[in-house]
């Protein structure tokens, strides 16, 4: 969502006050909302989806911003039955350094080869941090494999 989806339904009660007030101003300010939100509705319609190619350049390069969009294209792929792309992408985002993306990855790969293939992307989530990922390791970082307590 963008702020074209606000700005539309807000510039419509800010209309429907002025009408109903007699203010002029407001209908004004309401027009105005109105076409900014069409503007920026067909603006983020032109745009062209994103190249994962150009993003895992990027993301390599250290841009935080092309690394989470890799992520949320990996999501998007996984939510869509596409799994290996998913992998391939949460892959990229992971070596760049995003610790959501290793523990996502370790969550893709555990589902489809099992928790002991998943291991290496759950203990480096835990180890920059991921909270969630800590608690799949027992004291001593033996990996919590029958998913018991871990402590």
């Amino acid at each position: 969502m963008g702020l074209g989806y606000f700005l539309l339904p807000a510039g419509g009660a800010l209309s429907l006050t002025g009408v109903i007030t007699g203010n002029g101003t407001l209908i004004g300010l309401s027009w105005i909302m109105w076409v900014l939100g069409v503007l920026l509705l067909l603006r983020n319609r032109s745009r062209r989806p994103a190249d994962p190619r150009e993003l895992a350049a990027a993301a390599a390069a250290g841009d935080a911003r092309a690394v989470r969009k890799l992520r949320t294209l990996a999501l998007t792929a996984r939510a869509r039955g596409r799994p290996d792309t998913a992998e391939r992408l949460l892959r990229q985002a992971a070596q760049a350094g995003d610790v959501e993306s290793m523990w996502e990855l370790g969550r893709l790969v555990e589902a489809r080869r099992g928790r002991t293939e998943a291991e290496p992307w759950f203990r480096m989530a835990a180890g920059h941090g991921h909270a969630v990922a800590r608690r799949l390791f027992r004291a001593g970082g033996e990996l919590n494999r029958d998913e018991a307590d871990p402590r």
